[in-house]
């Protein structure tokens, strides 16, 4: 058998990097890393990180990278076979047998990167000689600096069909058409596939020469302005990214990675100083290029042109992404002025007009409302059932079943403001605003004001829990003081029922109050804000300190939106509790994905965990009354 990916991921989780390095070098503990001067190049401050839980070294000085495999090969010189022996050993598991067929595999990859790396410096050097004049004074009008056109490889393939076998004759005619540079036709003579044209290397996450990309010089009809190479034992364009190498040591310093729609777009971006972006290779993003994207960061920022063909291409992209969404795992969005590319925003307003961009981007949601509301006229009831089953549609493709409840009460909720807004004739013949605040047993704002609350009864079960939490004048927990917002505010219940239903299956305690809260609220006026008490006139729950939503004369919106971020940290923490179980079952099955899945997760922990305390501090923080 071959040595396969999931075989090396559970080689490496055997394996403690830090570990090994530290047999040759010292390192110092930084929070969750190590740190040290780089061993690669010479250096008196540390830029040479390694983390342990990512499995990966890295330095910002001179860009080296890799896992425990490649730091044995390239730091300590093993083979790589020689490398996979002796750590297998340490982590005392059993070299597989060589699989023969993928061996020569292997082999015959390496020798195609051997032509496509001889192509490209072929393709350099045509450009800064005679032939290449034209295409170098393309680029330079386009104001790419030299220093940009040597990082990013520029070159140019000459007009003749003949030029790359008569520059490369070491290698074989077939040799350059399983490349994809060269072209067979049916009666078995080759030609050039790029000719007279500025020409690009697409290299893979090791920064190899893969494939080309070629922009024509001038216009010629029937002929498309860019050309990329076809798919090839080295190619494979639904699973690439151009500029993936450079952008992911770029992105783990900034946080963010920006996916913009051609390679052109990625070296204006990269000039302006923005090196985190990507590009897909003329296909819409697929689902293993967005899986490429999430393992950087978990929400990556595609930036589309402004036209039609852009918004086009920022939906296919979200409706791709709807069934794969997971806890703490989405898309947003930057939708560039009308008829601007970021070449040219950038030349127009300078790189801070997209900077600004890019720190203000659509949420996933929002661009599927916004997306959907604006696709047709919605001036007929029937025009608008089309818009909430179009929206509909959408959230059914969605996997994760919080995630598809949060997104369908979230879309409903704007589909019924925009389709059902407020009559003011309503609002005219009651005098007054219909919200207020419930007070002492009594509203005090609104059509009720000072009129007595109709309690709606409230289960022996729920009130034991609101009576527990609250005994002694102590303070609730998040999820007593939910709970008791819930109880002061039921018009919000409604509203997190998929998310609440969900959390009572997973939190045994909480389902009295739960169950009953939701049975209850159905019985509400949809206009109205009601108290819920016990029949035997359970009271109002006393005031938290912390909590907005449980402070008297808080506004409506104020507590809605409180809860509604309380609710949603409750919910993500037993939901990515249950993803972790459901992964670590599946470990037998798909290792690889497993290893790399269980990661995610106890990131994604690590975050909500720190959220909620985070929530806990800033609340305990706000203004507050006397016990």
């Amino acid at each position: 058998m071959a040595i396969t990916p999931q075989w090396k991921d559970e080689l490496r989780a055997r394996i403690t990097l830090s570990t090994v390095i530290m047999r040759t070098e010292k390192l110092v503990k930084k929070g969750r890393e190590w740190s040290a001067c780089c061993p690669f190049h010479d250096e008196k401050t540390p830029s040479f990180y390694v983390n342990d839980q990512k499995q990966f070294y890295h330095c910002f000085g001179c860009g080296a990278h890799g896992d425990v495999i490649s730091w044995m090969t390239e730091q300590r010189g093993l083979s790589f076979i020689d490398a996979i022996k002796e750590l297998a050993a340490e982590a005392g598991m059993e070299v597989p047998a060589p699989d023969p067929v993928a061996a020569r595999k292997a082999e015959k990859r390496a020798e195609l990167v051997d032509v496509t790396t001889m192509a490209q410096d072929w393709f350099v050097h045509n450009l800064r000689s005679g032939e290449g004049r034209e295409a170098l004074s393309y680029l330079n009008n386009r104001g790419l600096k030299p220093e940009v056109l040597r990082e990013f490889g520029f070159g140019y393939a000459p007009e003749n069909k003949q030029a790359l076998n008569n520059a490369l004759p070491q290698f074989e005619d077939q040799m350059l058409v399983e490349t994809g540079m060269r072209i067979k036709t049916d009666d078995g003579t080759t030609y050039d596939r790029f000719r007279g044209r500025v020409m690009l290397p697409i290299q893979d996450a090791r920064g190899r020469v893969i494939a080309f990309g070629g922009r024509i010089l001038g216009k010629r009809d029937g002929v498309a302005k860019y050309l990329n190479s076809p798919d090839t034992p080295l190619f494979d364009k639904g699973r690439t990214l151009y500029n993936l190498h450079r952008a992911a040591p770029a992105s783990r310093q900034s946080g963010r990675v920006i996916v913009v729609e051609g390679y052109m777009d990625v070296v204006a971006l990269a000039q302006a100083g923005f090196a985190d972006a990507v590009a897909p290779l003329g296909t819409a993003l697929t689902e293993t290029q967005l899986e490429l994207l999430w393992r950087m960061v978990e929400v990556p920022v595609l930036c589309f042109d402004g036209d039609a063909a852009g918004q086009k291409a920022a939906m296919r992209a979200v409706t791709r992404a709807l069934p794969l969404l997971a806890p703490m795992r989405s898309l947003s969005i930057v939708q560039l002025p009308s008829g601007l590319d970021p070449d040219d925003l950038i030349n127009e307003n300078g790189p801070g007009a997209m900077e600004k961009l890019i720190n203000e981007p659509l949420s996933l949601l929002d661009m599927l409302w916004n997306y959907e509301r604006d696709a047709k006229s919605l001036t007929s009831p029937e025009a608008k059932a089309g818009l909430k089953a179009r929206l509909m549609e959408h959230v059914d493709t969605i996997g994760d079943g919080d995630i598809r409840a949060l997104y369908r009460r979230e879309l409903l909720d704007r589909f019924s403001a925009f389709a059902y807004p407020p009559r003011e004739a309503r609002g005219n013949q009651l005098g007054q605003n219909q919200s207020g605040q419930f007070q002492g047993g009594r509203f005090q704002g609104g059509p009720w004001k000072g009129q007595n609350a109709v309690p709606r009864s409230l289960s022996k079960g729920a009130g034991d829990v609101l009576n527990r939490a609250m005994a002694g004048g102590q303070r609730a927990t998040l999820l007593t003081a939910v709970i008791a917002g819930l109880v002061r505010h039921p018009q919000e219940i409604s509203r997190h029922a998929e998310a609440l239903s969900h959390l009572a299956k997973l939190d045994p305690n909480a389902a009295p109050a739960i169950e009953s809260l939701i049975e209850l609220s159905e019985t509400l006026d949809s206009h109205a804000t009601n108290a819920i008490s016990e029949q035997q006139g359970y009271p109002a729950p006393p005031e938290d300190q912390r909590y907005a939503f449980l402070r008297e004369g808080t506004s409506p919106g104020e507590a809605r939106e409180e809860l509604a971020e309380a609710v949603s940290l409750l919910a993500q923490k037993p939901a990515l509790e249950s993803a972790m179980a459901a992964t670590i079952a599946r470990f037998d099955d798909d290792p690889e994905g497993s290893f790399a899945e269980q990661a995610r997760l106890r990131q994604q922990l690590t975050t909500v965990e720190e959220r909620l305390k985070a929530f806990g501090r800033r609340k305990a923080g706000a203004p507050a009354t006397q016990d």
